[in-house]
């Protein structure tokens, strides 16, 4: 199966952002060294702070998946229940 580009968008609550930035930033480290992992990158918006979104590629869907199963991924939707305002996710696999 062919690469697999994740778009993952995070719009945290106003009075959440630095929460939500700091759950973010935890994910970096440990997700670049999961199998299959080609590059994570955490962005932050200039003009709206409080939206964030993340730049993935993956090997393939399926180590993509067990990264989306990972403890350290549970870990970080708890710390920020209910602090997230919107969360959208984009599968892009690579077409040419």
């Amino acid at each position: 199966m062919s690469k697999l580009t994740i778009v993952a968008t995070i719009k945290a609550n106003p009075d959440k952002v630095e929460l939500v930035k700091a759950e973010l930033i935890k994910l970096i480290a440990i997700t670049r060294d999961e199998a299959g992992c080609v590059n994570y990158d955490l962005h932050q918006d200039n003009s709206n702070p409080a939206h964030f979104m993340f730049y993935e590629n993956w090997e393939t869907r399926e180590l993509w998946q067990t990264h989306m199963s990972a403890p350290h991924l549970a870990a970080y939707m708890a710390a920020t229940d209910g602090a997230v305002a919107e969360f959208t996710l984009n599968e892009m696999p690579v077409i040419h």
